[in-house]
């Protein structure tokens, strides 16, 4: 059974959603998942005067267990096109594994969210793709088998590299469920690919 790690940073629950989302799509794979965030690195009294959602539910990740899954799926939202500092930080700290070879060959996958629809949606995802890749992972984005993501009717995220959602300028726009099917598809098909991989 393969073992998958979403790791995420959400200041405003969108990304966390999304996370979960990822999750069953790779439980529905099979695969044994933990869902873990990167702390806030704000002062709590910043947080809630910014209306950061406080009480995330996941436990907080550390980089040493990252080698210890299979696959590795990355979460953060926009910050001007790019990754969050917060996650930046948090994947710097890891070359001690990139030194070792720890995650070459693992399985890894990117998902986002931007205030608006063309808020660096793609460049963000190709921000994480890329911390990925040095580390030597395989990366299993968003394909096209997510029909969801070729509708014009609606405001919808989405990518062929990987799973995204809009928020809206206030941040009032929760994931839609096209976008969740989006990430329970690229959940699924990266723990698919790890079990593939790994057994």
């Amino acid at each position: 059974m393969a073992k998958v790690l979403v790791l995420y940073y959400s200041s405003y629950g969108h990304i966390e959603t999304m996370a979960n989302a990822m999750a069953e799509g790779a439980r529905a794979a099979g695969a044994q998942v933990d869902v873990k965030r990167i702390p806030a690195t704000v002062p709590e009294e910043i947080a809630k005067g910014a209306h950061f959602k406080l009480g995330l539910g996941a436990p907080v990740a550390t980089v040493a267990e990252l080698e210890q899954y299979d696959a590795i799926i990355v979460g953060t939202g926009t910050r001007f096109g790019r990754i969050s500092s917060q996650m930046a930080a948090f994947l710097d700290q890891a070359g001690g594994l990139w030194a070792r070879g720890a995650l070459n060959g693992k399985v890894g996958g990117a998902f986002t969210s931007s205030a608006t629809q063309h808020g660096g949606q793609e460049t963000t995802l190709f921000s994480i793709i890329t911390n990925l890749l040095h580390f030597g992972m395989t990366i299993v984005g968003l394909p096209y088998s997510h029909q969801g993501q070729m509708g014009v009717s609606e405001v919808v995220g989405g990518a062929p590299y990987g799973s995204t959602t809009i928020t809206g300028g206030d941040g009032s726009r929760q994931p839609s469920e096209t976008e969740l099917a989006g990430a329970r598809h690229q959940g699924e098909l990266i723990a698919k690919t790890a079990t593939k991989l790994f057994g």
